[in-house]
């Protein structure tokens, strides 16, 4: 015969184990590194949003990522092909790759991560990268040579912003 107390017994059970879990997560958060009040320092792997950082932070940022992507060159041995040396930064899209690439490689490399995995993984990122860079982003740039790609900005058409589609426009093909 069931004791009464034993659906009390069940509950207070998984309150308990509920309260673990949860004592365990307020752990893992209380062990993280405080970000700096002045804001400057992002925790390594942080997303960096060049747009959108202020003047003082982007000026400190900058000449960090520019060492860094000098030592990626130096260290790959990559090829002005590959990353043209004298123009990358013109390159927007070259420009976000890399910043992903960079904080992607300082978390990789900061001392909670997966020792064992994460630096495969991320040579697998640059690997994927440099094709990215080569094949679509750097458009007709070769060997020192920039050359701008030929295209319409989107900026100065603030129609897509003002107008609503109709209900009846077919969407593209």
């Amino acid at each position: 015969m069931p004791d009464a107390f034993d659906d009390i017994f069940t509950e207070l059970a998984t309150i308990s184990a509920t309260q673990a879990l949860l004592a365990e997560r307020v752990t893992l958060l209380e062990d993280r590194p405080l970000p700096r009040p002045d804001n400057t320092e992002p925790s390594p792997g942080a997303p960096i949003l060049w747009h959108t950082l202020p003047p003082a932070q982007r000026a400190e940022l900058w000449p960090r990522f520019v060492t860094w992507v000098t030592w990626l060159a130096d260290r790959y041995e990559l090829t002005t092909d590959q990353l043209p040396g004298a123009c990358w930064w013109r390159h927007g899209a070259v420009v976000e790759e890399l910043t992903a690439l960079w904080t992607s490689h300082q978390s990789t490399h900061a001392p909670d991560q997966d020792a064992g995995a994460a630096p495969h993984l991320w040579h697998d990122a640059l690997a994927r990268t440099l094709d990215r860079l080569t094949h679509h982003w750097l458009g007709p740039c070769r060997n020192g040579h920039h050359k701008p790609r030929h295209r319409t900005p989107w900026h100065d058409d603030d129609t897509q912003a003002n107008e609503l589609p109709s209900v009846n426009d077919s969407p593209c093909p």
